[in-house]
């Protein structure tokens, strides 16, 4: 069985070489760009190929937002975006950008491979539960939603969104506790991640998002099915 295919995406050559053979070690074939413009290049003529991109953001030609951007625009690709920086700009424009994790440097290339396989393993679809209501149809195995038969164009942490409060369908969360179960207790950001990717989320769905997401001031938000 061919061994899946990791992006790597990053200026600093020590960087590339160290991920790249723990990856290896892992059991995964990487492809590597030293710079946002042949990553671009390399995402269009192989994206098919690929199963995860690791993307810096400080990178020349183009910077680790604009592609994430360019690569969300026909691809929900899992993207782990690295960074020397931790700041709420960083973290808010990486995740509103599209990313699905986000690693700053210095990191552990042990536990960056353990996130590349979590990632991965959740983007793969090993649950079999599926949730069909009013029009609502989530597939939890394939990763797919539809709304009256049109599939949503959704990002890993969209659907994993979408897919929880729908298993909550009718209960208020807040935002930490979204926060806690979409991307974990470790997570760095604010609450404020969550509204973007909720307001991401409402508009994707369109009418059934405006008649069934509900945002509870002062507390969170509920899916009415």
């Amino acid at each position: 069985m061919e061994n899946l295919k990791i992006l790597i995406a990053d200026d600093e050559e020590r960087i590339v070489r160290l991920v790249s053979d723990f990856l290896n070690n892992a059991g995964y074939d990487t492809v590597t760009a030293a710079d946002g413009k042949e990553a671009l290049e390399i995402f269009k003529k192989r994206g098919d190929e690929l199963s995860l991109a690791i993307i810096d953001i400080m990178m020349p030609e183009i910077d680790g937002w604009a592609l994430t951007k360019e690569i969300r625009k026909k691809s929900d690709l899992p993207i782990i975006m690295l960074s020397a920086r931790a700041e709420e700009f960083d973290l808010l424009t990486g995740f509103e950008s599209g990313i699905d994790e986000y690693v700053t440097k210095p990191f552990s290339p042990a536990v960056l491979v353990k996130r590349v396989d979590a990632l991965i393993k959740r983007s793969s679809g090993k649950s079999s539960e599926t949730a069909e209501k009013k029009g609502l149809y989530i597939d939890d195995a394939a990763f797919m939603a539809f709304v009256d038969g049109k599939e949503l164009e959704l990002t890993l942490k969209e659907f994993e969104l979408l897919s929880y409060l729908a298993k909550n369908s009718g209960i208020v969360l807040t935002r930490d506790q979204l926060l806690d179960a979409i991307w974990g207790y470790d997570y760095v950001g604010d609450s404020r991640t969550v509204d973007s990717h909720i307001a991401r989320l409402r508009t994707k769905l369109g009418d059934y998002g405006v008649s069934h997401l509900k945002t509870i001031y002062g507390m969170g938000y509920k899916l009415e099915l």
